[in-house]
């Protein structure tokens, strides 16, 4: 992974605007930039694109859209950006927190107006750190489906999407300015391609060992639950150009991965009374914390590994979303009519398990407070027959990257923007702040959604005013 000298070099073709990575951020950018009237071509190393969007629950969270106003719910951008610096502690760039906030609910009506993504606001539970239901989906409720949609819009709309295309190393002049990159072919065959602005849509580094140890160690042996192409390919680029990075220790977690299926357990069931414990039958946690630094907590278990107790309730809530339905058919959820079948399933002392359930229960009522600082008199309280999932931390994908500004322009460390590099998503500095604890639900999709189509309609705007400022 490289940045070479454009000087002398021969470019087989030569392309307006040039977009690297296929997933969601890529694709929002893409179709942002041609309804903006610039041409846009797409290079995914991949033979059919899919990314870390493909893998995700789909679920985008918005403020003030019409599908919140349908079901009488009142939300504003200033709201949803109080949530995410809450979560944040403060520590998220404000310039972007604003920008993204702003963008997605216009981002989200202009993909369901212009090119025909349908979506449906979730309104089973509340999601941790958020004030008002506000996150969106495809009917299906997975990443795929989101992914399948913009596929078919991008298609639709005439954008090329070259595949089985690595970019491998970019050309620059002087300045600092992107003139193409290289592209490597399965075959060995490479070719050099010409752009007049480059967007990096490639993801972060979390299929990047080296780079995961150096930045999040806590994490260098969990399990990895993004795509293995995010090698950290963007910030390489931009590093060797005279980018800055911000937060590399950032990262979405996620505590509730059935094990050994490697199959998503939906956050539903702990938001709606679930609790989790460990091999001993003990909780060791606020499960209402968020499902990201909830992957800490679990893997600094006995085994690293916890289980996901909840009721006939929850598991109705979960059936709806289509991860949940694939782990029931893999015989990842178990069921028990009582304790003593909960300690069979689980191999957790039964003592263990039926004090675990007293506290709740003493808790619901009121008559205690929980340790861990959870509130459990908001839920009804667990009731037989009890599901079990066993579960494990991991990681879904880095938070931090490439420091941007409100246009989505990468940024130099003085904060002046290189003269024709963009970032979204991955890419790009979420807004997570620095740390795990720091991920509101639904800050990835938010980043690849809302800064795609930000990154894309700045760039468009710079290659059509045929200027590289």
């Amino acid at each position: 992974m490289s940045v070479r000298s454009a000087e002398g070099v021969a470019f087989e073709a030569t392309v307006p605007l040039a977009v690297v990575g296929s997933g969601a951020a890529g694709l929002v950018a893409a179709l942002a930039a041609r309804d903006a009237g610039a041409e846009v071509v797409i290079f995914e190393r991949d033979a059919s694109p899919s990314g870390s969007t493909a893998l995700s629950s789909g679920l985008i969270p918005a403020a003030g859209t019409r599908f919140q106003r349908a079901k009488g719910i009142a939300d504003t951008p200033e709201l949803f950006a109080k949530d995410i610096q809450a979560k944040a502690h403060g520590k998220a760039d404000p310039a972007v927190v604003e920008a993204v906030a702003r963008a997605a609910a216009p981002t989200l009506e202009w993909l369901a107006d212009r090119h025909g993504l349908d979506f449906v606001l979730l309104e089973s539970f509340l999601y941790p750190g958020h004030s008002v239901l506000r996150m969106h989906a495809q009917p299906q409720r997975t990443g795929a489906a989101l992914m399948g949609a913009l596929l078919a819009a991008a298609r639709g709309t005439g954008i090329d999407v070259v595949t089985s295309a690595e970019a491998s190393a970019l050309y620059a002049d002087p300045q600092r300015r992107v003139r193409g990159l290289t592209l490597l072919r399965p075959d060995g065959s490479v070719e050099r391609i010409g752009c007049g602005a480059l967007v990096l849509a490639c993801n972060g580094f979390g299929g990047n060992k080296e780079m995961v140890r150096r930045y999040i160690p806590e994490m260098a042996d969990a399990l990895y639950f993004g795509h293995p192409g995010n090698e950290g390919d963007a910030v390489r680029w931009g590093e060797a150009l005279g980018a800055a990075t911000r937060h590399m220790g950032a990262y979405q977690g996620h505590g509730s991965v059935a094990h050994p299926h490697g199959i998503l357990v939906t956050w539903a069931v702990m938001m709606e009374g679930g609790i989790q414990v460990n091999s001993w039958g003990r909780r060791f946690s606020n499960e209402h914390q968020g499902y990201s630094e909830q992957a800490v907590a679990v893997l600094s278990q006995p085994g690293k590994i916890a289980w996901n107790i909840f009721d006939g309730r929850c598991h109705a809530i979960a059936r709806e979303f289509e991860d949940y339905r694939e782990a029931e058919a893999a015989g990842a959820i178990r069921t028990a009519a009582d304790v003593e079948a909960l300690a069979a399933v689980t191999g957790a002392p039964a003592d263990a398990l039926a004090s675990t359930l007293a506290d709740i229960a003493r808790y619901q009522r009121g008559e205690a407070a929980d340790p861990y600082g959870r509130d459990f008199t908001r839920k009804p309280l667990l009731a037989p027959p009890l599901f079990a999932v066993k579960v494990t931390g991991a990681l879904f994908h880095t938070q931090g990257g490439l420091a941007i500004d409100g246009r989505a322009r990468v940024l130099r460390e003085d904060g002046s923007p290189l003269p024709n590099l963009f970032a979204s998503g991955g890419a790009a500095c979420g807004v997570s702040g620095p740390a795990v604890s720091g991920y509101l639900s639904g800050n990835g999709l938010l980043t690849a959604v809302a800064l795609g189509r930000i990154a894309g309609e700045s760039a468009a705007r710079l290659v059509l005013a045929g200027r590289s400022v």
